[in-house]
Parts: structure tokens; sequence; C-alpha cells
């Protein structure tokens, strides 16, 4: 059996590395036609994937793999019949970091720290701490996962909310019990500290619209790691800072200029660089090589989200 890849990129090419015997790869930014009438599986780029997916159209296409988790909007992008593979195992450990990054950054008020240094000014304060507080993780998948994973050495209280409440039992993190989402409004008011890490979709869309942001007790802070769309951006700028918000994702993004947004009180911003680490590299070709194995093999790919 043979198979011929295509990848967006030489450094991803580079770090794929020699293929299998029966693999043949080339570079295709699918900003041009298509190399062949038959590809086996296309690797888009990482950003804007959703934006090229039109150039498969009349192509025999046995997969496309994603170089992101999220696959929002791909099913109205992606030209019928191909099955569709997200990069779940890629981006879980960045994407932790990341929230546990902006958890400590606003607790501790390192925003403040910076621009009192771009003052030369000397700025001591006594700040919030991530130990002893009631933290409300929403989401535990992947990511959530690799989030309760970090959690954990910092003595939280943590509980758990995902799509169905359900006891789990983690190797590393004892006895979890999960609550439902619709348990979700009667959780808040004694949350400290919320992270999402829900995916997008018409389920999730604006979960966190006014009354649910409401809920939430003076000084919380809601942290977003998911998707923009879990939160409704006018409901959070309303609050006027009542809760403080660490945002790496957002709706819109890119953040218009001028957006109030920008300057509302107690928001934190990073420009949705949750996966965009050095780790990210040996993952994705980690991924692409697992997935040409299973296919030279003639087993089903991994990761499918959209059969086709």
């Amino acid at each position: 059996m043979s198979l011929f890849v295509t990848v967006p990129t030489a450094r991803l090419a580079e770090n794929v590395g020699p293929l299998p015997e029966g693999a043949e790869l080339e570079i295709w930014d699918m900003t041009s036609p298509a190399p062949r009438e038959r590809i086996d599986m296309v690797v888009p780029p990482y950003m804007g994937a959703t934006k090229v997916l039109g150039a498969l159209e009349g192509v025999d296409v046995g997969l496309v793999q994603s170089q992101s988790i999220g696959y929002d909007g791909v099913a109205d992008a992606l030209p019928a019949g191909i099955p569709f593979a997200n990069a779940s195992s890629v981006h879980e450990t960045s994407t932790a970091e990341i929230a546990l990054a902006l958890t400590l950054a606003a607790q501790r008020q390192f925003p403040r720290f910076v621009l009192a240094q771009q003052q030369g000014q000397w700025s001591p304060v006594f700040a919030e701490s991530l130990a002893d507080r009631k933290v409300l993780l929403v989401g535990f998948g992947g990511v959530g996962e690799a989030i309760a994973l970090r959690l954990e050495p910092f003595e939280i209280d943590l509980t758990v909310v995902a799509r169905t409440a359900r006891p789990v039992w983690h190797e590393r993190l004892g006895r979890v019990q999960v609550h439902a989402i619709d348990e979700l409004a009667g959780l808040l008011p004694d949350a400290e500290i919320v992270i999402l890490a829900l995916p997008g979709g018409a389920e999730t869309h604006r979960l966190f619209d006014e009354r649910m942001l409401s809920l939430l007790p003076d000084g919380a802070l809601i942290v977003n790691v998911g998707r923009g769309t879990l939160i409704d951006t006018d409901a959070l700028v309303a609050e006027n800072g009542r809760i403080r918000a660490a945002l790496d994702v957002i709706d819109p993004e890119p953040v218009p200029e001028g957006h109030p947004l920008w300057s509302t009180p107690g928001v934190l911003i990073s420009p949705h660089i949750g996966g965009a680490s050095t780790a990210m590299n040996p993952r994705i070709a980690r991924l692409i090589r697992k997935q040409i194995e299973r296919m030279l093999r003639g087993e089903t790919p991994a990761n499918i989200v959209i059969p086709g």
C-alpha cells in the first residue's frame, strides 16, 4: 500500500522526518491547485485552516488532519464526504499551561507589575492567592484534565463540571465527582475562580451570558481557554470590573481596535496562544506519523471528529 501526504510548511515536513516505506510527503499550503487528484492525508495550515478547505473541492481526499483541537465551522467549509481528524494529544499541555499562567497572573496582579516596571516604579501589592481558592473547572476533556493536573499542587478546592454528571477515577487525581452542566448556575455563587475549557458550538454558545455572569460573586475571576463564544463579550464588558477575566480566546477575534473590552477594568487578554508553544512542533509531527502508520496498516485514523 502507498500513501501520499501533504503538509503546509517545510518546517513541519522536517519535523515529521523520514517516513515509513510506502509513504510519500509533499509540501502544499492549499493556496495553489492540489498537487494530485488523490491525496491520502492533507494537513492544512495551523491558522486559518477553514479558509482554505475549499481547495479540496473535487480532490479525492482520504483524511484531513487538523493541527488544532477545535473544529468550529469546519463542517460548513469542508467538502462533503471527507473525513476530518482534530489534533487531540497535541495542544492539551500548552493550553493547560496558559490557563494556569493567566490564573496566576491575574490573581497575583502581574499586569500591574509590568506597567510599573515600564514606568520605573516599585509597586508592591497584597494580592489574591491561588492557594485555598474555590476553583470551578468547566470542561473535563483532554484540556480540562490537563488543567486539573496542574492545579492539583496549588492546594485549591476544585469542583469540576462537564456535560454529564459522573464519578471519575483518575490515576493521579484520585476520585473526581464531575457535576453536570445543568448544575452550573447553582455552583457559580460559591466560585472564586472559574476556568473554562469547553469546546465551542451551539450547545455552549454564550453559556456565560448576562445572567450567568451575574451569579458570580464580586471579585471572582473567569479564565477562558476554551472558545471565545463561551462568554458573551458585551455582557462581560457590562460587568465593568465587578468580576475579573483572563482570556486567551475571545469573541470576536482578533479583538477590534477600540473595542471596549481592551479597557474593561480587571481584564487580561492573551491573543489566542494557548497551543502556540514549542511543545506543539514535536507533538503534531508525532501525531502525523502515527496517522500515516495507522493508514499504512489499513487501520482507521485516530481523532476523527467528522466522519465524512
